[in-house]
């Protein structure tokens, strides 16, 4: 977070007001000076907000909020950012962008393998985190979301996987598979232009709304790509249907 900004960035946040539709959003962090700021920034653009300070009182709010997506730092104290991620989501597949000021890379990937949906680093600019949750929010909740032109194509059955691209559902063998939206929207990019290769990067501009200069560590694709193989995939080792395409990305096997 950089205060001196905020003054201007604020500015800018009330040309943008309107853009909020009262979608509830849960802030944790054991910073009360961060807590402060991006609740006004946050009521400012027309979220609802509610905030926590450890990660017992996340839990106790997030049931009681039932908010749309999770604002969460990672080193807090009582329970850390990653055991919070963990309780969500056994239980609910709220959208979860965690916060940390670890230097590991390695460190912040931990908090995406346990299912949060992406990552901003201390220091912040506000003005990026609203971003992210913006891409994010409209990413998971939309209906209508998808990237195939073709008409009646809702319903994909590849071998025995059922995609409900209307419903935003998965089953496997009948069963339904818990996506959290970004797998959903991750996954919709891929069988929507089955048999394309796609970089990296285009995934992230795609799925995560990053412009196509932000430098972000490419590896939040490939660690969704890891939790999708293993909710999808019949062998993890030998994937079938979600292919590497190497020296690109990644791709849908070519549904005929």
């Amino acid at each position: 977070m950089t205060p001196n900004t905020q003054s201007s960035e604020m500015e800018q946040s009330k040309a943008q007001a309107s853009s909020g539709r009262g979608e509830k959003v849960l802030i944790v962090d054991d910073e009360a000076s961060i807590r402060r700021i991006l609740e006004t920034r946050f009521k400012m653009l027309g979220y609802d907000i509610a905030t926590a300070a450890d990660g017992d009182e996340a839990l106790d709010i997030f049931g009681k909020f039932s908010p749309d997506i999770v604002i969460l730092d990672i080193m807090m104290p009582k329970m850390d950012g990653y055991g919070v991620t963990k309780e969500i989501r056994k239980q609910n597949e709220v959208p979860i962008i965690i916060l940390t000021a670890l230097g590991d890379v390695a460190e912040r990937i931990t908090g995406l393998e346990l299912g949060a949906d992406d990552y901003v680093v201390k220091p912040f600019s506000p003005k990026e985190l609203e971003a992210r949750v913006k891409a994010i929010l409209k990413r998971t909740y939309n209906k209508n979301g998808g990237g195939s032109n073709k008409e009646n194509n809702n319903l994909i059955v590849v071998g025995n996987l059922k995609i409900d691209k209307s419903k935003r559902q998965v089953f496997k063998k009948n069963e339904r598979v818990r996506l959290t939206g970004m797998e959903f929207s991750l996954l919709e990019l891929l069988v929507s232009n089955s048999g394309r290769p796609f970089s990296r990067s285009e995934i992230l501009q795609h799925v995560w709304s990053y412009p196509p200069d932000h430098r972000i560590d490419t590896r939040v694709v490939d660690v969704h790509i890891s939790r999708l193989r293993a909710k999808l995939e019949n062998d993890i080792s030998n994937p079938e249907l979600i292919l590497t395409a190497r020296g690109i990305g990644y791709m849908f096997q070519k549904i005929d």
